[in-house]
């Protein structure tokens, strides 16, 4: 990676500054664009001093040009709290500032992987999902400014394959969590451990027999270059744990693992709720040789002494 210049845009973002801690640590010379709409700038400031790291501010949904070799998009809010607080702005960072990052690619005929979401799947009727399920999705719900935004940036990355031989990589990524999380991103692990912390009720919707899976953050990054840097990988490629975990059960985790006080809570299930969620990775597994490897339990100890640092 020592020759690789890498172009990482949402970088200032939980995955992102994860993402490019990894690089630099490899020797690429990274630079880090982000408009920290909701990154921070707090997950890169220790990157600053590093001489193969550059940070730019800018948003993605204006033109830019970088001479580089590496393009990873993982520029967009993936949690509900910041992406449907703006909308419109979400669609077009997804739509506008993937093509300008599929623009920079063809001008350096760089590789670029673009970070798409297990949200593509909609509330799916195939479980667990292959990445030949195509969806199903309501395309003016709340999340449609994500999820179809996402969908279509996919349908670009393609295009731009197929008509303009841009060298390109998909990434379906699903739950993913560790430190450096935001504390208010309304995500279900940030929520039950802000709660737990603070001996708070948790409240589950439903009877909380609905299921995710949840992969930490350090074997997402792994999952992700290697699909970056793996030869003949256009299709797109789940990234996630193929571990089911209900709700219920991960509430009951956290409240063990923090030794918190707080009780569980019920109320009633919302309409378009997510019963079940799990990827298939049969394709990582034969393709990128890769499975994530972290416990739950012990990923999610991790969280919890990150997040106390940060309340205090």
């Amino acid at each position: 990676m020592r020759q690789i210049r890498v172009l990482v845009t949402g970088g200032g973002g939980f995955l992102g500054s994860r993402l490019c801690d990894r690089l630099v640590e490899q020797g690429a010379e990274v630079i880090c664009v982000d408009s920290f709409i909701s990154g921070a700038k707090n997950n890169v400031r220790h990157l600053l001093d590093k001489k193969n790291f550059e940070l730019i501010r800018h948003d993605v949904v204006e033109p830019i040009l970088l001479d580089v070799d590496r393009v990873y998009n993982l520029a967009c809010p993936s949690s509900p709290v910041f992406f449907q607080k703006n909308a419109v702005k979400t669609v077009k960072t997804n739509v506008m500032g993937t093509i300008n990052m599929l623009e920079n690619a063809a001008h350096c005929k760089a590789r670029l992987l673009q970070a798409s979401t297990a949200e593509v799947y909609g509330e799916a009727r195939e479980h667990p999902q292959k990445e030949s399920y195509w969806g199903y999705l309501n395309p003016i719900g709340l999340r449609a400014c994500h999820d179809e935004g996402k969908r279509v940036a996919e349908t670009l990355v393609m295009d731009y394959h197929n008509q303009r031989g841009v060298d390109t990589r998909i990434a379906r990524i699903f739950n993913t969590y560790g430190p450096r999380l935001a504390l208010d991103d309304g995500r279900v692990v940030s929520t039950f451990v802000m709660k737990a912390l603070k001996n708070e009720p948790i409240y589950i919707n439903g009877d909380g027999a609905q299921t995710r899976t949840f992969c930490y953050v350090d074997d997402m990054v792994d999952g992700i270059i290697r699909l970056m840097e793996t030869e003949n990988a256009v299709k797109p490629v789940n990234l996630g744990s193929p571990v089911e975990v209900t709700i219920l059960d991960l509430a009951k985790k956290i409240i063990a693992i923090s030794g918190s006080r707080s009780e569980i809570v019920f109320q009633p299930m919302p309409e378009n709720e997510i019963i079940r969620r799990r990827p298939d990775i049969t394709r990582a597994e034969q393709l990128l040789g890769w499975t994530p490897t972290t416990d739950l339990d012990a990923g999610l100890g991790l969280v919890i002494e990150d997040f106390k640092s940060r309340i205090k």
